[in-house]
């Protein structure tokens, strides 16, 4: 999909979309264009591909988010499902990836791929929150395969990198010390601007204690978290998600 600037309004120009992936496009009183990803299957398994590719063009200002928090099922042996996203963001335009919590599941197979390529005064807000079971339902995620890897670039010049790999037995791993000391949630932040250094001290005031921020370069602020649950995960990210858009958050974090 992409958008483009008509006037003072943010507008779609262009959308394909088939299987189970959808975009609903709401109306809202926002100069923003906002799209809600929605998949159809009702969640992701072993051998399913979902591919996204989203453009904003020059000066316009797109937010995307999804309709629910999307799950990550039970794979058959060998198999593995593929999530693959690329986000470009042209001169002058603002682009915000703002999915809901990814919750895996017992015995889960995902490999996960986000590029972005920004202009050079282009900005980009991501999150990716990541639930490993939900705890008041008793889930356990004892085994499984989570790879996910983050890629950002500014003019051609890569400015952000980041990886993740859990793979066997992901409960014994979450619990050590060095890894996530017993949490179940972990959530990441990356926002790419000019004005990102002004955010980063309201940013460690917010933060809860087993987190962090920094300035990884000029322009690029990164904070990443954990939290014992997918509600106070919630709880600490929506403030942090609010303090930079200066904006509301999509409806459907809200439903």
């Amino acid at each position: 999909m992409s958008a483009r600037l008509a006037e003072t309004r943010t507008v779609l120009s262009g959308l394909y979309q088939s299987g189970a992936s959808k975009i609903l496009l709401p109306r809202t009183s926002e100069s923003a264009l906002t799209a809600v990803l929605l998949n159809t299957a009702g969640g992701v398994t072993g051998g399913d591909r979902f591919t996204l590719s989203a453009r904003a063009e020059a000066g316009s200002h797109l937010t995307l988010t999804t309709q629910a928090a999307e799950r990550i099922y039970r794979a058959q042996p060998g198999e593995v499902g593929k999530v693959t996203t690329q986000l470009v963001a042209e001169p002058g335009a603002s682009l915000h990836w703002l999915p809901q919590e990814t919750i895996l599941f017992d015995n889960c197979a995902l490999r996960r791929r986000l590029q972005a390529e920004l202009a050079p005064d282009a900005s980009l807000l991501l999150v990716e929150p990541v639930v490993f079971g939900r705890v008041a339902m008793g889930e356990t995620v004892t085994h499984g395969l989570f790879r996910d890897r983050i890629e950002i670039r500014r003019d051609g010049q890569l400015v952000f990198a980041d990886a993740t790999r859990m793979e066997g037995a992901i409960s014994e791993q979450l619990d050590l010390p060095a890894v996530a000391a017993g949490h179940r949630a972990m959530a990441s932040l990356v926002y790419v601007g000019a004005d990102a250094e002004r955010h980063l001290d309201p940013l460690r005031q917010i933060l809860p204690e087993c987190g962090g921020a920094s300035l990884i370069r000029p322009g690029v602020l990164f904070a990443r978290f954990l939290a014992p649950d997918s509600y106070l995960l919630r709880r600490s990210l929506i403030p942090m998600i609010d303090a930079i858009r200066r904006a509301p958050l999509p409806k459907t974090w809200t439903l």
